[in-house]
């Protein structure tokens, strides 16, 4: 079953990680069986974080399903330049 954007939290630099923790956990609180947490760049720690104090803080019958790891294309106004992105996929 893939995970549809409605059950993805994407997880930047901007806010703090608890701010992701209870998105994610707003989604299983909601009946989701699947949570996506992704990621790029520089966020990629936080995502982790944001996974792990989720499952061992909130959620221990929150299991890790899949991690992908990936390289994803941007373009900038200094060109292109190549990111590494995460999705970790929580099951409960």
């Amino acid at each position: 079953m893939k995970v549809s954007d409605e059950n993805t939290v994407f997880v930047g630099n901007l806010k703090p990680t608890m701010n992701y923790v209870l998105a994610v956990i707003t989604q299983f609180n909601k009946g989701t069986n699947e949570v996506s947490i992704k990621a790029r760049g520089r966020a990629i720690n936080k995502a982790v974080d944001v996974a792990e104090i989720t499952r061992q803080k909130f959620l221990s019958d929150v299991t890790v399903k899949n991690i992908e790891i990936s390289k994803e294309s941007i373009e900038s106004d200094r060109g292109q330049s190549n990111v590494s992105a995460i999705t970790i996929t929580l099951k409960k």
